[in-house]
């Protein structure tokens, strides 16, 4: 039987943990609270509050490893609890894998990007996750993969709820395009790492269509039948610090690898087949 140990079992790793037979895995999930714990129960998860509970049992049992929980300025929350235990059972796993992000790449003024490409980025979330994918790569003998993530959406994710609301926004900055990716595809391209593994591979997982964020707003409204929310300059938008960032970089993101390697087909290669298919679900 499988073990598969997942830190930060949230939205990308609860859809991995659906593709897992039963017959051939337990899943144990960490979370930090009780309601999320009473959730996973409910997806066949046994959930684990930490930080806060022994994981000793766990990672004993373990033969894979997700590690989705995000670092902070004090760095990776898993490894600065665990490293010295990880480490010493690094023969132990078949596969780890570590979900990154797109963003250590920075900006591109809209060039295309591959997982060559020097790590350059330009915000703090970025290069703290530069910093934690050292981090995980310096455990000697640790079988571990690193998946670079778009933009996520899926069930929940969508912007079909905030087009309903009048709230969406169509903000244009010349140039400006975004990759993203369907959890779906994401579980799918997991799923098929871990039945390939490649230690010290690193793949970008993002859809065939890199496209500026107000053209997906627009056909999101299009879908809906409602009107085209209305267009407003970057440069004068009255936004957060946090949404501001978002647009500081832009680039295409190459993802030959997943397909080059690991054989997968998306699902879901473009933003329009994903949003027609999450109205349909909703439907």
């Amino acid at each position: 039987m499988n073990h598969l140990l997942s830190f930060g079992h949230g939205y990308s790793a609860r859809a991995l943990s659906k593709l897992l037979s039963r017959k051939e895995w337990t899943v144990t999930g960490t979370t930090r609270s009780d309601e999320k714990a009473y959730a996973l129960r409910a997806e066949h998860v046994s959930p684990v509050i930490w930080p806060g509970t022994d994981l000793t049992q766990s990672l004993d049992s373990a033969t894979h490893l997700l590690v989705s929980a995000g670092p902070d300025a004090q760095g990776d929350p898993v490894l600065r609890e665990l490293r010295d235990r990880i480490a010493k059972r690094a023969d132990q796993f078949a596969w780890v894998g570590y979900l990154s992000t797109t963003g250590v790449y920075g900006d591109h003024n809209g060039g295309w990007v591959d997982e060559a490409t020097p790590l350059t980025p330009s915000t703090t979330r970025g290069q703290l996750r530069v910093e934690a994918e050292a981090e995980w790569q310096s455990i000697p003998g640790l079988p571990l993969h690193i998946f670079r993530l778009a933009g996520i959406y899926g069930p929940g994710r969508g912007p079909f709820a905030k087009v309903r609301a009048g709230t969406a926004r169509r903000i244009i900055k010349r140039g400006q395009v975004f990759s993203r990716i369907h959890v779906d595809d994401i579980a799918k391209i997991l799923k098929a790492s871990i039945d390939r593994p490649n230690p010290g591979a690193v793949y970008n997982l993002c859809d065939d269509d890199a496209a500026p964020p107000q053209d997906v707003i627009g056909y999101a409204a299009e879908l809906l039948g409602l009107p085209l929310p209305p267009a407003e300059d970057f440069e004068t938008a009255d936004m957060s610090a946090m949404a501001r960032s978002f647009y500081a970089e832009s680039k295409r993101v190459r993802n030959d690898r997943i397909k080059d390697e690991l054989g997968v087909e998306l699902i879901y290669p473009d933003y329009k087949t994903g949003l027609r298919a999450l109205l349909a679900a909703e439907a």
